[in-house]
């Protein structure tokens, strides 16, 4: 395992991808934390502005061109950047079960499915895990 591949990639991968793996850490951390207290609050607002960052900076990222510059990843992106305020509108409304159906949604499609994909022969966080 070596992160050189990642930190030698244009400026907008190691971005995205260290903001990912910090979400997905305190993603677990929220879910196994308890619900509505001081500490849950401030880590989801961490949590909402890693993921505004994933989001924002895979629009510079072009590795796989379908449409122009543009993937099928890239409709997760603007679904993430759509859901992540109502989500946080869902909680400041105490519309709890709306809240958490939300997060959960954009972790798991957004960090574990859209994760995933990185770890096929190719991409870049394939021969970080898995060498050249």
């Amino acid at each position: 395992m070596s992160l050189a591949p990642l930190l030698n990639a244009a400026p907008a991968i190691p971005l995205h991808a260290f903001a990912a793996m910090a979400a997905f850490a305190l993603g677990v951390v929220q879910f196994a934390a308890p619900k509505g207290t001081l500490p849950h609050r401030t880590i989801g607002w961490i949590w909402v502005c890693l993921m505004a960052s994933v989001a924002i900076s895979s629009f510079w990222i072009h590795q796989i061109r379908l449409l122009g510059h543009w993937s099928p990843i890239h409709l997760l992106t603007i679904f993430t950047l759509l859901m992540l305020p109502l989500g946080v509108w869902r909680a400041r409304n105490h519309r709890v079960a709306n809240h958490r159906r939300i997060m959960i949604l954009i972790f798991s499609g957004a960090l574990v499915v859209a994760g995933l994909f990185t770890l096929l022969p190719g991409r870049i966080m394939h021969t970080v895990v898995f060498g050249p």
